[in-house]
């Protein structure tokens, strides 16, 4: 057999850092199964660590406060996963990572915009809340409960939305939800959303597979709204009742940008990501 020559080696190992290549301007969050864990009791995760080196956002942490049982809210890491071409999940059942500083998050509502992607599958969800299964959330925790979250109803519809502490509602002008497409149980999904910067009204939007926007909403912004620390696997911080308004289901990937990517930017992610996870 004869030997695979050094310069075809050298081309597959750039075409594979490129195709994992994604926009570095305004990341400030990027949680990878593969990387960054901190394990307990075999599988079950106590720390995800930030890749973003230079964001102060440095670790998501078990959260006991609020549990009847110590160590309950870990998700479990899930290796190889075949659908994923063999990398790794988080498997999380009404559970929660919590990243502990408190103001990290807060600008992604409040003027500069951002963006949000997301490599997940989500399981048959067990009611807490009606139709509130969140993925990723930084509502405050109290009074009017602004800030971001990720979610799906009950029947796993996929739904994001915002809110700006004007009104307390579920769900009105100040409070708006984008619903999305019904994700298949038990398939990974790609799926974004992102919120046009500026002050006044700006556009939201969801994503789900695609590029092209599967629904849009306004947003009246509110610079002195105060979200609060930002969870994986939870809406909040949910000390009062922990797991109730969580989703159960996988993550693979988590990235937030501190802006709104470009048409082609978030177009290209997609495509990089697609590339590093789905065999199609």
């Amino acid at each position: 057999m004869n030997p695979v020559p050094p310069i075809f080696t050298l081309l597959c190992t750039a075409v594979l850092a490129a195709a994992e290549e994604l926009p570095a301007k305004g990341l400030v969050l990027d949680l990878d199964a593969a990387k960054g864990l901190t394990l307990e009791d075999g599988d079950k995760v106590a720390a995800w660590r930030n890749q973003v080196a230079a964001s102060p956002a440095k670790d998501f942490l078990k959260r006991d406060e609020g549990r009847k049982e110590p160590g309950s809210g870990r998700p479990a890491l899930r290796k190889e996963v075949a659908e994923l071409k063999g990398k790794p999940a988080l498997v999380f059942l009404q559970q929660e990572l919590v990243c502990l500083d408190e103001d990290s998050f807060d600008s992604l509502s409040t003027g500069k915009g951002h963006t949000w992607l997301a490599v997940l599958a989500v399981h048959d969800q067990r009611v807490g809340l009606k139709d509130v299964n969140s993925f990723f959330g930084n509502l405050r925790n109290g009074e009017k409960y602004e800030g971001v979250w990720g979610c799906t109803n009950d029947d796993n519809t996929l739904w994001w939305g915002a809110r700006n502490g004007l009104t307390f509602g579920r769900f009105d002008a100040n409070n708006p939800q984008l619903l999305g497409p019904k994700l298949e149980t038990g398939k990974f999904h790609l799926v974004a959303g992102r919120m046009a910067a500026g002050e006044g009204t700006v556009k939201l939007e969801l994503f789900s597979n695609s590029a092209k926007p599967v629904a849009t909403a306004d947003f009246p912004v509110n610079p002195k709204a105060n979200p609060s620390r930002m969870t994986i696997g939870q809406e909040r911080d949910a000390i009062q009742h922990p797991g109730h308004e969580s989703f159960d289901g996988e993550i693979a990937r988590f990235l937030i940008w501190e802006r709104p990517l470009a048409d082609e930017e978030l177009a290209a992610a997609m495509e990089r990501l697609r590339a590093t996870y789905f065999t199609k």
